[in-house]
């Protein structure tokens, strides 16, 4: 998109926040600690225009908001909507890295408890998912309990976020 290249010129982006390449392999700084970035860990503090360019330079796309929860909590052998990818039990250390337990995402891959029935892993927890909606509100929405908490960011020049952090608290987290 246009308004993300502006966005990466003029703020001179060359990587993700806190990365730098070193020797020929990249390192990030995460709470105060330089490391080797991990492979196979999903990606931190990015920006929506890094996501939706690094989206497109893989030949594929940031998924809309409506797809997003499609894939988190539709179930195609009942046809009905449940809570979370998994079903409609509560998150538990089985399902889902929330709660600050590991204070880090875990690997790719990790949580099989947590898949939902189309076996996407991980929609849950670990790090937010940028999507491609602008954040607009639900049919219906009362502002509550004041306006600028939410109306304020309307519009297209916020983006959804869905599925929440290895820091969100689960009884916060949901596939809505």
């Amino acid at each position: 998109a246009p308004e993300g290249w502006d966005h990466i010129r003029t703020h001179g982006i060359e990587a993700p926040q806190f990365w730098r390449r070193e020797g020929g392999q990249w390192l990030r700084r995460r709470f105060g600690v330089t490391e080797v970035v991990p492979p196979d860990e999903p990606v931190l503090h990015v920006c929506w225009y890094e996501a939706d360019a690094y989206a497109r330079w893989a030949g594929r796309r940031l998924p809309t908001e409506e797809e997003w929860e499609k894939a988190a909590r539709h179930d195609p052998v009942s046809d009905r909507s449940t809570r979370y990818p998994w079903g409609d039990a509560d998150p538990t250390p089985e399902h889902a890295n929330l709660g600050q337990r590991h204070l880090r995402p875990a690997p790719v891959g990790s949580y099989p408890a947590g898949a939902s029935p189309l076996g996407v892993r991980q929609l849950i927890g670990d790090v937010w998912e940028w999507t491609s909606s602008d954040l607009e509100p639900y049919p219906g929405f009362v502002a509550f309990p004041y306006r600028e908490y939410s109306e304020v960011f309307f519009g297209p020049d916020h983006k959804v976020l869905r599925g929440g952090s290895f820091a969100v608290d689960q009884v916060a987290c949901r596939g809505t």
